[in-house]
């Protein structure tokens, strides 16, 4: 496989700002310069098509400011090199870039531009893949706060050995830095409800996935992606990025389950938008794929789906939908279907069918699933699940003053419970 050419970082943020095309990076540059109060400054496809090349020339100043702006990260993060050395502005010019905070501003340390030379030997990307294998198996098991540390270590040590390697073993270090920090980026997500912090890591991981030239990758990254604006109700941000995330997904031949992953990622987006029909249609069709297959094998690093799983994603819509007895019956199905090992997703059907009993006017029922969903928390801990926790306990409200509610709470707000979801 070749080397990705052009700058994949500045694509790589492009992508996961929303524009799609080079036209529509243009466009926005163009207005953001009008927003910013620069005039005069035009955006042309052509110069973006320039910075995207190999060799990206130094932007002028104005148009400097409007990236950062626009992009969230430093020039050199958008792999820019400066022509007056690392401070990225010429001596006698005394306006500055601006920079940027967060992850953005650290890709530019973690994220190294080609490499120059090779001493590490081609040994290193088997061991560096090794680790983050055993990262991805023990994400399951190892609290979020124990686990984030250590990935983000490992990530760290990825981003020294990639200026050091060539050729197959710098693409293989760099898919694998691609799957920490998309680890990472769910761990931020899914357990410590980060999302801010989330969606800077996962551009760190798409930027190596170009690194790595792996489409597949970065079809996962992107769709992690379209979570953060999903879960908020941004349905056209979440939606451009399922745009791209199946963009690259064709690029890359996927899986049958893969693509039904991807229509369940657009479902529960919808969901949350308010759009519980599309969602159940995108469902059935993840359905239809899973009984069709397809010639093409999935991902190792691909372990958070299964038809169990995607159950559990219609189970949750039809709920949210109002048709209970259906999502009753998927739910439990769900359940039933569920593999030893995920324990954090059991927490969120438990949830659900909470919800379910909660709405369908059974307190005691409900009290119970959430008993179970806190029993199972209280060995792996979950933010996503304690959520579907707290909302059926906002749901009983009417039925406070019943034993069942009133112990739920006592279970609640033990020393324990709220000790840990506080530290996490």
């Amino acid at each position: 496989m070749p080397r990705p050419t052009g700058n994949v970082r500045l694509k790589a943020a492009r992508v996961a700002a929303g524009f799609n095309s080079q036209q529509d990076l243009a466009d926005a540059l163009t207005r953001s310069a009008t927003e910013l109060g620069i005039r005069g400054l035009s955006v042309g496809v052509r110069q973006v098509r320039r910075w995207e090349s190999e060799t990206p020339p130094w932007p002028q100043p104005d148009c400097q400011r409007v990236l950062v702006h626009l992009l969230g990260q430093s020039m050199e993060a958008l792999g820019f090199t400066s022509p007056w050395g690392s401070q990225g502005h010429h001596p006698d010019d005394s306006r500055r870039t601006p920079t940027s905070g967060g992850a953005a501003a650290f890709g530019m340390a973690v994220l190294p531009g080609r490499a120059v030379a090779a001493p590490q030997p081609p040994t290193v990307a088997a061991d560096f893949e090794a680790v983050t294998r055993s990262h991805r198996r023990l994400y399951w098991s190892v609290a979020p706060t124990r686990m984030h540390p250590a990935v983000l270590a490992h990530a760290t040590l990825g981003c020294a050995l990639l200026p050091e390697t060539t050729d197959t073993t710098h693409r293989k270090v760099a898919a694998a830095l691609a799957e920490t920090y998309l680890l990472a980026g769910r761990i931020e997500f899914f357990d410590l409800r980060e999302p801010g912090r989330a969606n800077d890591t996962l551009l760190l991981a798409l930027q190596s996935a170009g690194e790595a030239n792996d489409p597949l990758l970065g079809s996962a990254i992107i769709a992690h992606m379209a979570f953060v604006p999903g879960w908020v109700g941004d349905r056209d941000a979440a939606l451009e990025r399922m745009t791209a995330a199946r963009t690259y997904a064709r690029r890359a031949h996927a899986s049958a389950e893969f693509l039904a992953w991807l229509d369940a990622v657009e479902a529960e987006c919808e969901t949350r938008c308010g759009g519980t029909r599309t969602a159940l249609n995108l469902i059935g069709h993840a359905e239809d794929i899973l009984r069709a297959g397809n010639e093409h094998p999935s991902p190792e690093w691909m372990d958070w789906f299964s038809p169990a799983r995607l159950a559990a994603f219609k189970g949750n819509t039809q709920m949210i939908a109002g048709h209970l007895p259906q999502a009753r019956e998927t739910l439990l199905g769900a359940l039933d279907a569920m593999s030893p090992g995920e324990e954090k997703q059991r927490t969120v059907i438990y949830g659900d069918l909470a919800a379910v009993e909660a709405a369908s006017d059974n307190p005691e029922k409900a009290c119970e699933y959430a008993g179970r969903a806190l029993d199972q928390l209280a060995v792996t801990w979950y933010a996503t699940g304690m959520e579907r926790v707290r909302e059926v306990r906002r749901a009983l409200a009417p039925h406070q003053h019943e034993r069942c509610v009133r112990d739920l709470d006592d279970r609640l707000y033990d020393w324990a419970t709220t000790v840990s979801a506080l530290s996490h």
